[in-house]
């Protein structure tokens, strides 16, 4: 809630221990290769390919979801450092569309009744 752009949360605030691995071993490489906005978008696709491996293949479906809420972080964070974002000042609410609204194209309804619900039922948490 306190991330003022869809950069800082992914970048500052979320999973630091992710970005820290990524930035080394993915963003670097491709910044010097491509340049900064397709490195990022590149991050952000990686990401949603790890995503579906430990989510909608475990799930046997809803592939192609994660991926697509990756792309749509990383066309945020694309367009919130462009001229006509920065000159909106998209800000917070902008940060909540973009990240929760369509968080359920990454935990999508497949991921939860064949995954996470068996998982805490398992554990008793239900």
């Amino acid at each position: 809630l306190a991330a003022r752009s869809v950069g800082e949360f992914w970048g500052r605030r979320w999973n630091r221990g992710f970005n820290d691995l990524v930035r080394t071993t993915l963003f670097r490489p491709l910044h010097r290769r491509v340049g900064t906005r397709a490195a990022t978008l590149g991050v952000f696709l990686a990401s949603g390919l790890v995503h579906e491996l430990v989510i909608s293949l475990p799930a046997r479906g809803g592939f192609g979801l994660p991926t697509a809420y990756f792309g749509l972080q990383g066309a945020a964070v694309a367009f919130e450092r462009s001229a006509p974002g920065r000159r909106l000042g998209l800000g917070r609410l902008f940060v909540l569309a973009v990240t929760a609204a369509p968080a359920f194209w990454l935990f999508h309804p497949r991921f939860i009744r064949r995954v996470a619900l068996p998982m805490l039922k398992t554990l008793r948490a239900l």
